[in-house]
């Protein structure tokens, strides 16, 4: 028989190795158990970032006005594209070839690396020294919708998972208290493909956030108490389970990895771990998105004091601030680049808003010592014509996407370089085409995953995050 005395001393010990199980499991030191767990909870090589913060810029910004000069173009005005150039161009991405548009603004050498940068970025011009700038990015749908989901989920389809929900299933949260994905928007619908976990289970999806009022849904009823909480989680979490189990019994005489694959057991299991999430995000969500005790030296550094920065500097400084506490992936959704009409007022609308803020966030990083580890990349679905739309009241540009242009910074990033180029008018890529699985392949590579190994058995298939694999552009680490 094992007195009280001494099982109070041995038991400490189990319950100390139980915890710890769980807390190396999470770090990803040892393997977790279960079909539907990540292939890899721990970098496969050495990862030079920890967390990614992707700002989407949808609609397209241009290329040929902000980071890509082009003086033929400049000289070429109201003139139509020369032959030279036009055959190279690929039909399917291709707008009518006639009446040149020079871009309206001017550019400047910036940074000990003397890249051209618009007057447009005059902030973003001061961190060029950081900036890998890839011009050649390249693919070919001239729509929306599907050019989205090439830049976020590898295919037009929008069928598979979000390079968010891809990250966060192969690596994990570095935080159990807050989602391992999170998502900003402003200025536009969210596409739910692009940020949506396909065939992957639906825990891994992105979570949207106003950067006003925070993580919605998260404030108690009024009257309810903490320990009411408690107590209605757990008959919640009861019900729920018993649930869960009547629906994996009913299909018991099938294949064992199907119940894994079902997508009631997905949605199911992820609204129980939802629910686990939210009641933890409750105590430690609300602190992060006060940022009063934000100095006022780091609010001006964002624009929070500036009308027309205010927002994108909150989203910005949040995005720090969720950096700072190991969320794994952050998508900033800035809308408003579909410029096809008077393209000077709306680019430099919105270029206004979102230079400052941009500046801040990667100058405020690097001061804290988190840039080299944060992977910072900024581009759209695809870039704009050279040429003026057809029919514009005010000179505009059509959809490009056989060349554009996307920019990296931070986590094992080497800046103060450009990678490709597009022809003499900057419509097609012509020296080194970056296709988006190949951007996402170059992710994964920083992140330290081999996007071979990250894969997820679904209908038989070792599906792959590159669908069937991208070239990493090894240009971008030196």
């Amino acid at each position: 028989m094992i007195s009280r005395r001494d099982f109070l001393r041995t038991s400490p010990l189990g319950f100390g190795a139980i915890a710890l199980a769980d807390l190396l499991r999470l770090d990803g030191a040892i393997s977790a158990v279960g079909a539907d767990q990540p292939s890899a909870l721990r970098p496969h090589s050495h990862a030079t970032a920890r967390s990614t913060v992707f700002i989407f810029q949808g609609g397209g910004p241009s290329q040929v006005d902000t980071l890509d000069p082009k003086p033929l173009l400049q000289r070429l005005h109201g003139k139509d594209v020369p032959e030279s150039i036009g055959k190279n161009i690929p039909k399917i991405a291709r707008s009518p070839l006639n009446n040149l548009l020079a871009s309206p603004w001017k550019f400047r050498q910036y940074g000990e690396s003397g890249i051209p940068v618009s007057e447009l970025h005059p902030e973003l011009g001061r961190c060029v020294d950081d900036l890998c700038v890839i011009r050649s990015c390249q693919h070919d749908s001239p729509i929306h919708a599907p050019a989205e989901f090439i830049a976020t989920t590898g295919t037009q389809v929008g069928d598979r998972p979000s390079l968010g929900a891809w990250l966060t299933y192969g690596l994990g949260s570095e935080n159990s208290d807050l989602p391992g994905f999170v998502v900003f928007k402003t200025g536009e619908t969210i596409r739910p493909p692009a940020i949506g976990t396909g065939f992957l289970p639906a825990r891994f999806q992105g979570v949207a956030v106003d950067s006003e009022k925070g993580i919605p849904n998260l404030a108690l009823p009024a009257g309810f108490t903490r320990a009411d909480r408690e107590s209605q989680l757990r008959l919640l979490e009861t019900l729920n389970r018993e649930h869960l189990s009547k629906g994996r019994g009913e299909i018991q005489n099938l294949k064992s990895q199907i119940s894994n694959l079902d997508p009631f057991n997905s949605e199911l299991e992820a609204r129980i771990k939802s629910y686990e999430l939210a009641y933890r995000m409750q105590v430690s969500a609300p602190a992060i998105f006060d940022l009063s005790q934000e100095s006022a030296e780091t609010r001006a550094l964002y624009g929070l004091d500036q009308k027309e920065t205010a927002e994108y500097g909150r989203i910005c400084l949040l995005t720090r601030r969720l950096v700072e506490r190991g969320v794994r992936f952050i998508q900033i959704r800035s809308g408003g680049w579909d410029s096809h009409s008077d393209i000077e007022t709306e680019h430099g609308k919105k270029c206004r808003a979102l230079d400052k803020p941009l500046a801040a966030l990667l100058i405020d990083l690097k001061r804290r010592g988190l840039l080299d580890e944060t992977l910072v990349v900024c581009g759209g679905e695809f870039g704009r014509t050279p040429t003026s739309q057809r029919g514009a009241a005010k000179p505009g540009r059509d959809h490009s996407p056989s060349g554009y242009t996307t920019w990296l910074a931070g986590g094992g990033v080497r800046g103060s370089q450009i990678i490709g180029a597009t022809d003499e008018v900057g419509y097609s890529a012509i020296e080194r085409p970056v296709h988006p699985n190949d951007l996402h392949a170059t992710i994964l590579h920083a992140l330290g995953l081999d996007q071979h190994k990250l894969v997820y058995e679904h209908h038989n298939r070792r599906e792959l995050v590159t669908v069937n694999g991208g070239k990493i552009v090894h240009e971008v680490f030196g």
